[in-house]
């Protein structure tokens, strides 16, 4: 076993991971027939990385364990013992940190067999809290979504993160590394209120990143929609989706927290929780503000289609209109009749011509007079004061709070 000071301590993250498209609408599901609690991990995988932080009120520390049989000795002592596993890693570990914790095999399949829907189970001596965290792309190009998993004891919290590279714990543990706030003067429910309020958090720049990409939709589905367009709008609506399938059950799960009466939470943490709770609804609210939103920009794009649509065929009806009679006087003079007095007539050609002009100049006089010329020049101009006449992008205001 490695002990250091936590302030010295670093996380091993690799910067270099490659991006895969993300399944927002998966779930795991047992095999028809399978037992109740069974794993399903590969037996070669690699075992995950297992970090203590270990605090009370004086001190804290960080210990990187190798054998989950380490964490034995820390769950037994008044302070505070957060054991993070970064990643699912292997069945082999897992047996052993199910003895150590002394987790139910339901507890153990649901953590491990991701993604479980977000909830909470309380047992007589633990609280098994699933959530789905959320972080945006390095390019604010959609998210990430991942399940993290908490069991709440006395003195001691496990968290099972299901990607080792990222995660939003970084400022939970710099409170603790700097005992900011109150963090280090609390017990391990407080520890996990912190987790969940930096899970509920998290959701906030990937909205604001979502209210940015609606904005630039909303001017660009009025003056140049296009193909590329409509896929935007379908693919913002189908994460929005993702985003609301991810956090109501999340605020359901916070709201049982609240609510019922566990030894495990105190009641001023119960009074954190319902800050938390809080959150989960403003984001609730954003979320459907936003696919509201979606749905308008698509009644939009559908109007500013057929409002172009409707320009052209204007524009080839008048044209259309112009050569209709110049057609006709064409068609009649150009019949191979004996008697026309016109056809022998010295002045038959030009004045057929000057008819031909006078009816072409009047009707674009006509029109121009009833403004169908000027429609077509101010097409752009019509955009612009559409654009600005849309409804607002409501906007989010960091709050910085000291816990």
């Amino acid at each position: 076993m490695l002990e250091r000071n936590f302030a010295s301590a670093t996380l091993n993250i690799n910067p270099d991971i490659e991006e895969e498209e993300e399944d927002y609408f998966d779930y795991n599901y047992d095999e028809p027939g399978s037992l109740p609690g069974t794993i399903d991990l590969p037996s070669d995988a690699p075992p995950p990385d297992i970090v203590l932080i270990d605090y009370s009120e004086a001190s804290a520390t960080r210990i990187k364990i190798n054998n989950p049989e380490e964490c034995a000795a820390y769950l037994d002592t008044h302070s505070v013992s957060w054991v993070d596993v970064l990643g699912l890693g292997n069945e082999e570990t897992w047996l052993k940190l199910s003895k150590v914790f002394n987790l139910h095999a339901l507890v153990l399949e649901d953590v491990v067999n991701v993604p479980e829907r977000p909830k909470v189970d309380d047992f007589d001596s633990q609280i098994v809290i699933i959530a789905w965290m959320v972080m945006l792309r390095d390019n604010s190009n959609g998210f990430y979504i991942e399940q993290v998993s908490f069991v709440l004891g006395e003195d001691y919290l496990l968290t099972v993160q299901e990607e080792p590279e990222r995660d939003c714990f970084a400022k939970v543990r710099d409170r603790i590394r700097y005992n900011k706030g109150i963090i280090r003067q609390r017990k391990a429910d407080y520890l996990a209120y912190a987790l969940l309020d930096a899970i509920i958090d998290g959701y906030f720049p990937v909205l604001e990143a979502y209210g940015e990409r609606i904005e630039e939709l909303e001017d660009e589905v009025v003056s140049n929609p296009s193909r590329q367009t409509l896929q935007e709008i379908y693919k913002i609506r189908r994460e929005l989706l993702a985003l609301r399938r991810a956090i109501w059950p999340q605020r359901d799960a916070l709201n049982t927290l609240i609510r019922d009466g566990s030894n495990l939470i105190s009641p001023e943490v119960r009074i954190y929780l319902r800050d938390c709770y809080d959150h989960a609804v403003q984001v609730i609210d954003i979320v459907e503000t936003y696919r509201e939103l979606g749905s308008g920009l698509m009644d939009v794009y559908l109007s500013s289609i057929s409002n172009k649509m409707n320009e052209i065929m204007k524009l080839l009806t008048v044209i259309s209109t112009i050569f209709i009679p110049l057609t006709f006087i064409a068609g009649v003079y150009g019949m191979n009749f004996e008697d026309m007095p016109e056809l022998k007539w010295k002045l038959g050609y030009p004045s057929v011509w000057a008819v031909m002009i006078v009816v072409a100049g009047g009707l674009v006089y006509f029109f121009w007079k009833k403004g169908w010329f000027e429609n077509f020049s101010t097409i752009k101009d019509d955009s612009e004061t559409e654009t600005n006449n849309l409804v607002s992008i409501p906007k989010m205001r960091q709050v910085v709070r000291n816990r």
